[in-house]
């Protein structure tokens, strides 16, 4: 939570804040400094030092401003202080003596006309900032685009408006000197406040956006760097760094600030190593360094045509130095073995814990998997069954009168030789007992084998479809003998 919606609680400390005023956290507010006199009590005779020091835009910038409402002011608390014809809202970052270092640090003096505090911030001064707050990001890209319209070579990287809005500060990073003469003109009658322009450096800028390492931590600029050294590649030489620019520089695009951090002692450690043992002599031929092992205190040689290097303690190229300046040769270097031995691993001992532990949300989560799987595949073959019978559908109703009738679809010519083997039944009933039953049990299949044959075009002779007044008697053996 950002100190400006933290608030003033009881005994002037900020009550959203559970660091009791102290925002230790460093989540607060940028760029914080442990006040570690805070706590030292000072004499009756001494005053506390009237001077603050205040910081704005959550501690994107600090000044120093004199406490003249003698009042104390707490770490974290939110002050109403003088600005450009107007008044600006900001928390106290360090009170006390330590704002004496600080402003030594920075060359701030001391002078009567140093900005005052006004008062505490009220809700009004709370809430007429966090309006113009507000505007910030509006008022960043729209000017983005007005620099980009006049053709300047700039990059702003923020707007910082001040609380009572009557003043705008532009941050901006470029290559080159830019002639901004006519962007101001255009900036205040599109903003309607006064302007100031405020170049700033890569390494700032970074500052300002803010980020995370490639060490996992946040970016040491936008947390508690202030001062930026210069840096070189000198510095990665001396770590035995590999001269990598995508590896040695930072998200500003420049070397890392943290190879300043260990570069001393590495100094001192290589101050023990000899300057002038490049190169050593001896009967075997001439060995040319190779690297230096600054944690072991090795120094590594090699011979001219080989590949082979061989460690050495200082004392020893000392020594052989030594030696080559009085004209003598050693026969061998008397090279160091370097065992590389792996810390021994304990055996912890291997347990069978299967069906001890048992993970009960996890299994249930198994089988309600299962269970859809399963009713997946059921749905999945209930489809594919619909689908068979819907295939299968027309060719059992075709087939179902042709059960019914005895036909089979190829037996056309046989549909029409019936009828001529009916009309000769009469002729033939002294043949046999069989005739008649053929006779009536092919009639009604001959009548259905003549529709067909009518309804496909094909001529039929008339039949006469009545039957018989008498029915034909069977032959009795004993009419014939009468």
């Amino acid at each position: 939570m950002a100190c400006a919606g933290c608030g003033t609680g009881v005994e002037g400390k900020p009550s959203g804040c559970k660091s009791n005023g102290g925002c230790s956290s460093g989540g607060c507010n940028r760029l914080n400094v442990f006040d570690w006199l805070s706590n030292i009590p000072l004499g009756d005779s001494l005053a506390p030092f009237d001077i603050i020091e205040v910081s704005f835009n959550n501690g994107s910038r600090k000044d120093f401003f004199r406490n003249v409402t003698k009042q104390m002011l707490d770490k974290g608390e939110m002050v109403t202080v003088e600005g450009v014809s107007g008044f600006d809202v900001g928390t106290v970052s360090l009170t006390g003596e330590l704002v004496k270092l600080q402003m030594k640090k920075r060359r701030a003096e001391d002078t009567p006309e140093l900005k005052k505090v006004l008062r505490r911030s009220s809700n009004d001064d709370l809430q007429r900032m966090a309006d113009n707050k507000a505007r910030e990001k509006e008022a960043l890209i729209r000017s983005r685009a007005l620099a980009r319209n006049l053709g300047l070579e700039m990059k702003l990287a923020e707007v910082e408006i001040q609380a009572d809005g009557r003043k705008a500060t532009f941050f901006y990073t470029a290559d080159d000197r830019v002639d901004f003469r006519e962007l101001i003109k255009v900036y205040a009658s599109e903003f309607r406040a006064k302007v100031e322009m405020r170049q700033i450096g890569a390494r700032q800028e970074a500052g300002k956006v803010g980020g995370i390492g490639s060490c996992g931590r946040e970016l040491c600029c936008s947390t508690w760097l202030s001062d930026f050294k210069s840096v070189n590649t000198t510095a990665a030489r001396y770590q035995n760094l590999s001269i990598n620019q995508a590896k040695l520089s930072g998200q500003c695009g420049r070397l890392k600030c943290c190879l300043n951090y260990e570069l001393d002692t590495y100094l001192d450690a290589l101050k023990g190593f000899p300057e002038d043992a490049d190169t050593i002599e001896t009967s075997g031929g001439v060995a040319t360094l190779q690297k230096r092992d600054i944690f072991k205190c090795l120094m590594w040689y090699s011979y001219e045509g080989s590949n082979k290097q061989y460690p050495m303690t200082i004392s020893r190229v000392k020594e052989i130095r030594q030696l080559n300046k009085q004209g003598i040769k050693p026969e061998e270097l008397k090279a160091v073995e370097v065992v590389t031995t792996k810390p021994k691993e304990t055996d912890l001992g291997f347990a069978d814990v299967v069906g001890q532990i048992s993970l009960k949300s996890l299994e249930k989560t198994v089988q309600k998997r299962k269970q859809k799987d399963k009713d997946r595949h059921k749905q999945h073959h209930k489809e594919k069954d619909k689908e068979q019978k819907q295939a299968t559908a027309p060719k059992t109703e075709q087939q179902k009168p042709e059960q019914k009738t005895g036909k089979r679809p190829d037996s056309r010519q046989q549909e029409q030789r019936k009828p001529k083997q009916e009309n000769r039944q009469p002729q033939q009933q002294g043949q046999g007992h069989q005739q008649p039953k053929q006779g009536r049990d092919q009639q009604p299949k001959q009548e259905q084998g003549a529709k067909q044959g009518q309804g496909q075009g094909q001529q039929q002779p008339k039949q006469d479809r009545r039957p018989p007044k008498h029915k034909p008697k069977p032959n009795n053996p004993n009419n014939n003998k009468q």
